[in-house]
């Protein structure tokens, strides 16, 4: 087992940044992927950013890309997700998940088997 928590999230204006945070412990070396993904009110649960962990290889979304980083500290266990120039259509719940999988890329949110509790960013224009 996995367990994953986020912190980070909060409420900014269009133009600002957040920098979400997301603690990984138990098997971890069970898994290969760390991924960011987000879902809005009405909308379908869509990946915003993944990093293949024994590579350091990130992934991005289109929607997402020249403004997230997201990145890996081993040693904490711990994955970031670097928010800027944020976006009033950014707002939605954030969540980090752990897989272990093959291929490369963000990868199906199904491919995904660990979750954390999510936390919300709200970004105002």
């Amino acid at each position: 087992q996995v367990q994953l928590v986020e912190s980070g999230g909060g409420s900014v204006q269009a133009g600002g940044s957040l920098r979400l945070s997301c603690a990984a412990s138990g098997n971890t070396y069970s898994t290969n992927y760390m991924g960011w993904f987000r879902q809005a009110p009405g909308k379908e649960r869509e990946g915003v950013a993944a990093i293949y962990a024994r590579a350091g290889t990130p992934y991005y979304a289109d929607s997402v890309k020249g403004r997230f980083t997201i990145s890996l500290d081993n040693a904490k266990n711990t994955v970031y997700l670097q928010m800027n120039s944020l976006k009033p259509e950014d707002t939605a719940m954030y969540y980090c998940a752990a897989a272990r999988r093959f291929g490369s890329g963000i990868g199906r949110f199904d491919e995904y088997r660990y979750w954390g509790q999510g936390t919300q960013v709200t970004v105002s224009s």
